[in-house]
């Protein structure tokens, strides 16, 4: 009888340490994974805020341009991909260009 009782006095304890782990588990992912990715989306949405008519963008689909025109009301851009080849696009699908820093 008192080894039952030693028994599962032991496993109450395994309980506490399988607890701590899972919350050491859930930290190091929020610090490893969605920490990162919220800056990231912070970041782009920062940029999609402050692009004005000449800027140079890439979408989602991979389409580098300059921004000609910005409609705010339909939250969409006019990008010329080529020289007077315009193309509209919503602004949710823009991302910085890369070559957005050579003039």
């Amino acid at each position: 009888m008192i080894t039952l009782l030693q028994a599962q006095g032991a496993a109450g304890g395994g309980g506490m340490s399988f607890l701590f782990m899972m919350v050491i588990i859930f930290a190091i992912m929020w610090f490893f994974m969605i920490r990162p990715q919220q800056k990231k989306q912070k970041e782009i949405q920062n940029f999609r805020n402050s692009i004005v008519k000449g800027s140079k963008i890439v979408t989602a689909g991979g389409i580098y341009g300059t921004v000609k025109d910005i409609d705010e009301a339909a939250n969409t851009l006019k990008v010329e991909i080529a020289n007077g080849i315009c193309i509209t696009v919503d602004k949710g699908s823009v991302f910085a260009s890369p070559q957005a820093n050579i003039q």
